[in-house]
């Protein structure tokens, strides 16, 4: 694989666990004000974007 290549596959895998940090911190601040709906959503999104975070580092 080229270095470019390598290169791009860890600038998307920072960027996805910039994004799911996020998602799973306003999850917990639906979770605090009693907004589960939302918290389900927001952690669900979190949870699949993770999955393909962990996809890019297998690659």
């Amino acid at each position: 694989m080229k270095q470019t290549t390598l290169d791009a596959l860890l600038r998307v895998y920072v960027k996805l666990e910039e994004t799911v940090e996020e998602l799973n911190n306003l999850a917990d601040d639906a979770v605090l004000s009693e907004d589960y709906e939302d918290a389900s959503l927001l952690q669900s999104r979190a949870d699949i974007l993770y999955e393909q975070m962990e996809n890019v580092s297998a690659e």
